[in-house]
């Protein structure tokens, strides 16, 4: 294979699992701090980083736990890096009190998932999809983030890197859902020049200490950034805080304030959201996916067409927030609507939601530990066109 490298960012072509793929998006995209705790099935993703790291400019240190591990990316924004966490579900439980902060603070970071069995210890070595309401609903209170799911080692490579791009964008924790399947899988990785990439840089305040006030706003809903050391006074807090970010306990503070910070996705999710489409118009049944059971629904969908049922794939690149204008006009358009997962009915809630009873929802859950059968969803797709 071609490869090569330019200021430590590898180009070229490569056979790169998802974890390993996962830690060179991230380098492309110009991390330069991971802080982290071991955890299977996601621990290949920092000690690729552990070894690529002094080529690359970066510092990984291993933490003594998961808490540990998120505040101190926070602490590295606000020095100036461009930061990642890497676990698995129950060290991501762990660190959702620090994802509610980051998305208080508006604190641009990247958070990934790499999602095996649960509850609690579960299967470490084994897939699942099952972190999904946990990556929207994990921390308390009202509050938006982003979330994409990757189904392939290249998929890894990019997105992670519009990942960093989203998350300093709008200013706020972005959870990249991997799963073991996806992590763990071996293909062939395309990482392009350095000069083609798109990526997103911090957008850092032009305004005078004196004039800048940390958390005011402009139309876009999300204010400019500084970082310590630049001479810049400013406080950050969870508290509901005010533009300056001192603490203000009152009711207006917190409408305004809350309501900015779940505003800035929910007005931009047009252009956040990022799906696949296969053969919708016309189709009789659309299978909705993610993920690694994504790439299972590909033949069950092929399947079904075998057997003369008219049937479209959605697949769910970006899956919070989720599409929900798409989804509210294919339920009107079709007969059903069937939603293979890693779980026992997580996502498939948000897609009954958005069908509002116009056509049938068939969800066709699975504990995990293993993918599906491709012939239980073929069934389901059948079942629905009836």
């Amino acid at each position: 294979m071609v490869s090569g490298k330019q200021d430590g960012v590898l180009t070229g072509a490569f056979y790169l699992d998802g974890d390993h793929a996962c830690a060179e998006g991230a380098i492309a995209a110009g991390c330069n701090f991971v802080a982290g705790y071991p955890i299977t099935p996601s621990t290949e993703i920092v000690e690729r980083l552990a070894q690529r790291f002094p080529q690359a400019g970066g510092t990984f240190i291993q933490m003594e736990d998961e808490i540990a591990s998120s505040i101190a990316i926070q602490g590295a924004v606000w020095g100036g890096a461009k930061a990642m966490t890497v676990s698995s579900g129950p060290g991501i439980s762990l660190m959702m009190e620090h994802i509610g902060l980051a998305a208080m603070a508006e604190v641009p970071c990247v958070i990934v998932n790499v999602q095996r069995g649960g509850p609690s210890t579960g299967l470490p070595t084994l897939p699942a999809q099952a972190d999904m309401m946990q990556a929207r609903w994990g921390s308390h209170g009202d509050y938006e983030i982003i979330a994409l799911c990757p189904n392939s080692p290249q998929e890894c490579f990019d997105l992670v890197i519009r990942a960093f791009n989203l998350s300093e964008q709008y200013r706020l924790p972005v959870l990249f859902m991997m799963d073991e399947v996806v992590g763990h899988m071996t293909e062939k990785v395309v990482i392009p020049p350095r000069e083609t990439l798109t990526i997103v840089p911090r957008r850092y305040t032009q305004l005078s200490p004196a004039e800048y006030l940390p958390f005011r706003a402009g139309p876009d809903l999300v204010p400019d950034i500084v970082k310590a050391g630049d001479g810049y006074r400013f406080h950050v807090t969870g508290l509901t805080h005010d533009e300056r970010g001192y603490p203000v306990m009152n009711a207006g503070c917190q409408d305004g304030l809350v309501r900015r910070l779940v505003d800035k996705v929910r007005k931009n999710a047009d252009k956040i959201q990022q799906f696949d489409a296969d053969q919708l118009e016309g189709a009789d049944v659309v299978v909705i996916s993610y993920g690694i059971t994504s790439r299972v629904t590909m033949r069950s969908v092929q399947e079904a067409r075998a057997r003369g049922v008219k049937v479209g794939h959605l697949r769910l690149i970006v899956v919070w927030p989720f599409p929900e204008t798409l989804i509210r006009k294919l339920a009107t358009q079709v007969r059903g609507l069937v939603v293979p997962e890693i779980n026992l009915g997580q996502m498939v809630l948000e897609v009954e939601r958005c069908a509002g009873g116009h056509c049938k929802v068939v969800p066709v859950p699975h504990a995990g530990g293993a993918v599906h059968d491709p012939a239980l969803i073929t069934e389901a797709i059948v079942e629905a066109a009836r």
